[in-house]
């Protein structure tokens, strides 16, 4: 079932500790959720009446953790999803999953206390929180191990199993000018000095970039267009591999000299090619209204 088209949904995460239930937290909150971690399960009816206003929950729903820090989660998991449905409120739990060996080197490797293991080894608390936890795993709708996974291949399993599928990243465009410098948050930097610059065409000079006459004269150079060309096809594929590494943002910066002319240009063409492709484009000028040189 696919939870993202459900007008109220929630999905329980809960499995072994270290397995990776806040990384697929994470991934839900990436896909709108609201994300919740280590709520005692009785309050989940409650948190659906207070959240009933909010874009996020009402959207998506909610994803919530919920583990053996939650000491009623033996007793209350099964009746509160049961009160939960009765609610109209489509429920999934997800069981995260994973190998002792795996677990102990997890442990091990970030020297983190496993929550049972309180005067007991660590392999001890993992044993004790899989006896705990055999009735919920039998019940749970979805189970993913996580043995030997990457978070990629987590994250991949994971929407798979949801009926969910990776969104591409929004796609920003910033236009900028050198001399007031570089944007720090940029993905990839642009140079388009390179271009014949319009600022100094006397009938060009107070325009922008937006303007189509310093577009018709930019085009007039065959360069243009083969530059403008091999940008979109490197952000398209760029724009799609992307995706799968979980990043959902890619911010392209175009610099000209004084971020008013050719990088402005460049950014609203390059954004009208990446649209017509299907991405979710913003574009921005940074510095469209700082002046020009002369």
């Amino acid at each position: 079932m696919d939870l993202l088209n459900e007008s109220r949904g929630c999905i329980i995460i809960t499995g072994m500790s270290g397995a990776g239930k806040s990384s697929a937290l994470n991934v839900l909150e990436d896909q709108g959720f609201y994300a919740i971690d280590n709520l005692p399960p009785a309050l989940l009816p409650q948190l659906f009446d207070m959240l009933e206003s909010h874009s996020s929950a009402a959207d998506k729903g909610v994803a919530a953790v919920v583990d053996v820090r939650s000491e009623a989660l033996l007793n209350d998991l099964s009746q509160v999803v049961v009160k939960l449905h009765e609610n109209g409120i489509k429920t999934k739990i997800i069981f995260i999953d994973c190998s002792d060996g795996d677990l102990v080197r997890r442990y091990e490797t970030t020297r983190r206390r496993h929550p049972l293991a309180e005067g007991l080894t660590i392999l001890q608390g993992i044993e004790s929180e899989r006896v705990r936890l055999q009735n919920i795993i039998k019940n749970a709708d979805i189970v993913i191990d996580t043995t030997g996974l990457k978070l990629p291949d987590f994250k991949k399993r994971l929407l798979e199993a949801t009926g969910m599928s990776a969104e591409q990243p929004s796609i920003i465009i910033s236009s900028f000018g050198f001399k007031f410098g570089a944007p720090q948050d940029a993905d990839f930097i642009i140079d388009a000095r390179f271009l014949p610059n319009p600022n100094y065409v006397d009938e060009l000079h107070s325009l922008s970039g937006r303007d189509k006459p310093v577009i018709n004269y930019l085009q007039s150079f065959p360069v243009f267009d083969e530059f403008l060309s091999r940008a979109n096809s490197l952000f398209e594929y760029v724009s799609s591999v992307y995706g799968d590494t979980g990043k959902k943002q890619l911010h392209i910066c175009v610099g000209c000299t004084g971020g008013r002319h050719r990088s402005v240009a460049v950014a609203e063409m390059l954004g009208a090619c990446l649209r017509s492709a299907g991405r979710r484009v913003r574009v921005q000028h940074r510095d469209i209204d700082k002046g020009s040189l002369r």
